[in-house]
C-alpha cells in the first residue's frame, strides 16, 4: 500500500478547519491533494482523533499480519491433507 504524503495529525487538522467552516475546494487547492481524496478521509477518519486514528492503523496492521499467518497455516495444512492423500 502506498504510504501517504500527509502525517495523521494534517489528515485530522484539514477535517477539523472544514467543520469550523472552511471550504472543502479551498483547503483541496491549499493542500494539494484532490476532492475525492479528501472525502474518502472523511468517510474513513471523520470524528476521530490522532490517538483513534493511530490505534485503528495498529488495529490494521494487526490484521493484515494475521490474515497472512492465516494463509501461510491453511497452505501447510493443505499439503499435508493432500501428502497424506496420496500415501494411502
Amino acid at each position: 500500500m502506498k504510504k501517504s504524503r500527509f502525517t495523521d495529525s494534517q489528515i485530522i487538522e484539514a477535517l477539523k478547519r472544514v467543520e469550523a467552516g472552511l471550504a472543502v475546494p479551498e483547503l483541496c487547492r491549499e493542500m494539494g491533494v484532490s476532492t475525492a481524496t479528501f472525502y474518502k478521509w472523511r468517510s474513513k477518519f471523520g470524528g476521530m482523533d490522532a490517538s483513534l486514528m493511530a490505534r485503528m492503523k495498529e488495529l490494521e496492521e494487526e490484521n493484515r499480519r494475521l490474515r497472512k499467518m492465516y494463509v501461510e497455516e491453511k497452505l501447510k495444512a493443505e499439503v499435508v491433507s493432500e501428502a497424506l492423500a496420496k500415501k494411502w
